[in-house]
């Protein structure tokens, strides 16, 4: 008996997707790993520490040795200050990152009007079986607020492209200001958006929009260059000793890896008989022309594995052939992947540039690109198949397929090799 797919099924369906969060919230679920370890180590003394003493802390905050923005941990002592212990506040937290699915969903609906809605829900509720939205909604990390609010601003984005109205463009910038200000990597973005504002605003208000922006950064500016709390570099890369200095990294690290990412997460499209015959003959007639750049990119990879992180295709590389031969095979569909998203529409090229700057540390973690790849792929990414993909049913369950794989993969990381 076939199943009806209605709209009071996924409405089930999300509550036990729902119940799930909570039952790995009471046992602890870690699918990220370092989740707990960063909470307990990392996240528990600097919130204790805003909440006795705000001023000294917030100026001597690189003293606890990590890359990531103060903003958010400060919005969590606020709730110790208020009388709530660290579990309240890790409920309180997990219920905070539900919006980022719902927002999700009416991006899909702004962008996909014509597609039928149960597909549209089903592909947002697939967040709820992201390793990394699981574990850092169980295990407060700032990233996932900040990733909120980026989705925010691609929704303020969308509205701005179907509505036209410049009230939006400051929607979207103080949206990305506020993601920014939690979680520095997503401010790699404004030349994105800044690119389409430019076609539709005068002169004087495009003036008038860097101009507020270069306000709102002033107090980062500040805190980072005048008090000299440099945060973004405080932190340390895993196999090397001392302090590193995140700008200094190597371009074909960030490409090879962070495409391979890209290409794991995006790898059901390729089941689209559409997409795979476009990207077969694309590799058919350009396969030899970027031959050479991958191997240029090959010859400069070092990235080491105990660097920690490296996605799945340089573990598993590592894990069965003890070197990176397998992951430089998979590099050149990888790296083709992106330049077919590229030769599609210029704009892609845009967003995959930004996505591999805005990583500025030594060390590549997959949680910087999981669940936002999937999400720009459907919200940002142009003429890439992704409108006859949702079409089809069956497409999304590919998509729920390879995220269930991935956290087996991950389960058995945790019970085998960690």
């Amino acid at each position: 008996m076939k199943l009806e797919i209605t709209k009071f099924n996924i409405n089930i369906f999300a509550f036990f997707l729902y119940l799930s969060l909570l039952l790995g919230f009471l046992y602890g679920e870690n699918l990220n790993y370092g989740s707990y370890y960063d909470w307990i180590n990392v996240y528990i003394q600097p919130i204790e520490d805003f909440s006795i003493n705000f001023k000294e802390t917030l100026l001597t905050y690189d003293k606890y040795g990590q890359r990531h923005s103060p903003a958010y941990l400060i919005f969590l002592s606020i709730f110790l200050d208020l009388g709530l212990n660290f579990d309240q506040i890790r409920i309180f937290h997990l219920h905070l990152s539900i919006p980022l699915i719902f927002i999700f969903y009416k991006c899909l609906k702004l962008k996909f009007d014509n597609i039928k809605d149960d597909h549209l829900r089903l592909l947002s509720l697939i967040i709820f079986l992201s390793p990394t939205f699981r574990s850092l909604s169980i295990w407060p990390d700032s990233r996932l607020p900040g990733l909120i609010f980026f989705v925010l601003t691609i929704y303020f984005f969308l509205k701005f492209q179907k509505s036209n109205n410049n009230k939006y463009i400051w929607f979207t910038s103080i949206s990305l200001i506020i993601s920014s200000y939690i979680s520095p990597n997503f401010s790699f973005f404004f030349i994105y958006f800044l690119f389409f504002f430019l076609k539709k605003m005068e002169l004087k208000k495009i003036f008038l929009l860097l101009f507020f922006n270069f306000l709102s950064a002033i107090p980062i500016f500040y805190y980072i260059f005048v008090l000299d709390v440099n945060f973004l570099i405080s932190g340390s890369t895993p196999g090397q000793s001392g302090e590193s200095v995140a700008l200094d990294f190597n371009l074909s690290n960030k490409i090879m890896i962070i495409s391979s990412i890209v290409f794991f997460h995006l790898s059901p499209v390729l089941l689209n008989n559409k997409f795979y015959k476009d990207f077969y003959h694309f590799i058919l007639k350009y396969g030899l022309v970027l031959l050479l750049p991958i191997l240029i990119l090959t010859y400069f990879f070092n990235y080491q594995t105990t660097y920690t992180g490296g996605g799945i295709f340089f573990n598993l590389s590592n894990l069965l052939f003890n070197n990176d031969y397998l992951f430089f095979i998979v590099s050149f569909f990888s790296i083709s992947f992106m330049v077919f998203f590229s030769y599609k529409n210029s704009n892609n090229f845009y967003l995959l540039s930004l996505l591999v700057l805005s990583n500025l540390q030594n060390s590549i973690y997959h949680k910087y690109y999981e669940p936002l790849v999937l999400i720009m792929f459907f919200t940002l990414f142009q003429n890439v198949g992704e409108k006859s993909f949702l079409k089809d049913r069956i497409n999304i369950f590919y998509l729920y397929v390879l995220s269930i794989i991935y956290i087996l993969m991950r389960l058995f990381k945790i019970m085998f090799l960690v």
